[in-house]
């Protein structure tokens, strides 16, 4: 694709609203129908990641799309058994909340991501992480947050699965020892859409202002 030139967009009011109902209808989802999306959409999906800025432009999201049933098998065991180990942590009424909590789709969705950051690319030749090298993976979270505006605005449910045991899933996937599990991604046609989060209706924890987390020095 040939880079856009010439003068820089004007962002009008409709394009503004739209961008902002598109953030409020980003969703974590856990419930997928298990029909495989639309040919070309996860390429799609992944070419509008990709343009994501990175500290020192290293790009150092690695991306490794999760197909054979024996990984899926070994990523679901490490969800249960850690799902199984974060239940323990709370107390009873806490608890029996927390297993009601549908807190994964691995089961259903028809497309998996493992996405990991490469901790020491040659790509950037080191600036701007001398002194914040974390801000190698927080490139990659910014490009996960890329990846899933871009899946909902083609309607396309994501879903982060953070309850796993990295080192499990680095091994599944026999990937490089240096590389950082950032993030365990499902994609999927979602069962259901709501514009409240989930945890949200199921009591767990509703949302706060802005004003709870906005300082001023």
């Amino acid at each position: 694709m040939t880079a856009p030139t010439g003068a820089p967009p004007r962002f009008d009011a409709r394009f503004r609203a739209e961008f902002e109902t598109l953030l409020r209808w980003r969703r974590d989802v856990r419930r997928f129908r298990t029909d495989p999306l639309d040919d070309g959409l996860v390429e799609e999906i992944l070419r509008l990641a990709d343009l994501s800025p990175s500290v020192g432009n290293s790009q150092p999201w690695r991306i490794v799309l999760v197909e054979s049933a024996p990984v899926r098998a070994a990523v679901q065991a490490s969800f249960e058994a850690e799902n199984a180990r974060a239940a323990e942590a709370y107390d009873s009424e806490r608890s029996a909340l927390y297993a009601r909590l549908k807190l994964a789709g691995l089961k259903e969705a028809p497309v998996q991501l493992a996405i990991f950051c490469d901790p020491d690319p040659l790509q950037g030749q080191g600036l701007g992480r001398a002194t914040m090298p974390a801000t190698l993976a927080h490139s990659v979270a910014g490009m996960v947050q890329a990846l899933w505006l871009a899946a909902r605005m083609l309607g396309v449910g994501v879903g982060w699965v953070s309850i796993l045991d990295p080192q499990a899933v680095q091994s599944a996937l026999d990937v490089p020892p240096n590389w950082q599990l950032v993030a365990y991604l499902c994609l999927g046609y979602p069962v259901e859409e709501h514009i409240d989060p989930e945890l949200e209706r199921e009591g767990w924890q509703a949302r706060t202002p802005l004003s709870t987390r906005l300082l001023s020095r």
